[in-house]
């Protein structure tokens, strides 16, 4: 099955259903703790939804929305906790919409990650949980760790739907929060619904909330 690819505002755009092939060659960047972590047999899924958006403009499309002043501000707060806890990326997908791929760009600066290797897909756009659960399933294989940038309702939707050890469901998954989930495979193509457990649910003004 072959890609065919266009540039999008700066982010490569898929025109073909395929297995999305986000690090052709991995870098091999984790430290040993983080690489110890990921067990054999186990891929690591974050879910992030794009930080806030601006409503200033009524005359724009909800596809072309920007980023808010507290959104883009938000973005290296949970950029620098995913750091903080030595977490690793291999593979972001983003949905194309305009506050998405903002997120998803300015969360890979901050990473390092590769801001040309960042996937666009448009069903993320329109997704419900079987899109998202799709498009885990067209992962790379190289991949141990990947991140979906995405929408409500529909990414609290599936983190829940993913959850498969008696967790607590999400009601809900602000601006720019962020999931983890371990996925208890060795193939993205294996992936199911109501099999995951959920390692982290974090979000800006989490610590502003109590215990």
């Amino acid at each position: 099955m072959r890609w065919s690819w266009r540039d999008n505002w700066g982010i490569r755009q898929l025109t073909a259903t395929a297995n999305v092939n986000c690090h052709i060659a991995l870098r091999f960047r984790a430290s040993s703790a983080d690489r110890n972590a990921i067990q054999l047999f186990m891929k690591i899924l974050y879910l992030l939804r794009h930080a806030k958006s601006s409503w200033d403009n009524a005359d724009l499309r909800d596809f072309e929305r920007p980023l808010s002043d507290r959104g883009v501000n938000d973005i290296p707060v949970m950029a620098q906790r995913f750091i903080d806890r030595g977490s690793v990326i291999d593979c972001i997908v983003s949905s194309p919409a305009v506050r998405a791929k903002t997120t998803a760009r300015a969360m890979a600066d901050k990473l390092n990650f590769p801001k040309d290797e960042i996937i666009s897909n448009p069903e993320l756009y329109f997704a419900g949980t079987g899109m998202f659960l799709k498009a885990t399933k067209l992962m790379d294989e190289s991949a141990n760790t990947a991140m979906l940038v995405g929408h409500n309702p529909a990414i609290t939707e599936f983190a829940n739907a993913m959850l498969g050890d008696g967790s607590e469901e999400i009601d809900n998954i602000p601006t720019c929060g962020l999931v983890a989930l371990e996925l208890p495979i060795e193939k993205w193509a294996d992936a199911t619904l109501a099999s995951a457990r959920r390692t982290l649910f974090d979000f800006p003004k989490k610590d502003d909330e109590s215990d």
